[in-house]
């Protein structure tokens, strides 16, 4: 069983940049395929970016893609997101999450989530 943590949210301009982590405990990390969806008030938890097990393959929703970017250090348990050129419309609470059969943007095929951390991004 995986536990997640995740790091490294704020407050920021929009134009800035923040690198989220996730730390997940066991010994088995490397076997989960991760990923990064979001949520923002009143709206729908939504997809952000996706990397598999080994690292290899990187997948990301339209709207990130280009100023996210997603990675992991297998021996040190933890995925990373990087947020570069924040707009307003990224703010929102993001989670880590893993799974053992998907990198995409089912959130029903994802077995263990974090607790969220906060980006808060003003104009």
């Amino acid at each position: 069983q995986a536990q997640l943590v995740e790091s490294g949210g704020g407050l920021v301009q929009a134009g800035e940049t923040l690198r989220l982590s996730c730390a997940a405990s066991g010994r088995t990390f490397s076997a989960y395929h991760m990923s990064w969806f979001r949520q923002a008030p009143g709206k729908e938890r939504e997809f952000v970016a996706g990397i598999t097990s080994n690292g290899n393959t990187e997948y990301y929703a339209d709207s990130v893609k280009g100023r996210f970017t997603i990675s992991r250090d297998n021996a040190k348990n933890t995925v990373y997101l990087q947020l570069n050129s924040l707009k307003p419309e990224d703010m929102a609470v993001y989670y880590c999450a893993a799974s053992r059969t998907t990198f995409g943007s089912n959130a029903n095929e994802y077995h263990y989530w974090g607790q969220g951390t906060q980006v808060t991004v003003s104009a």
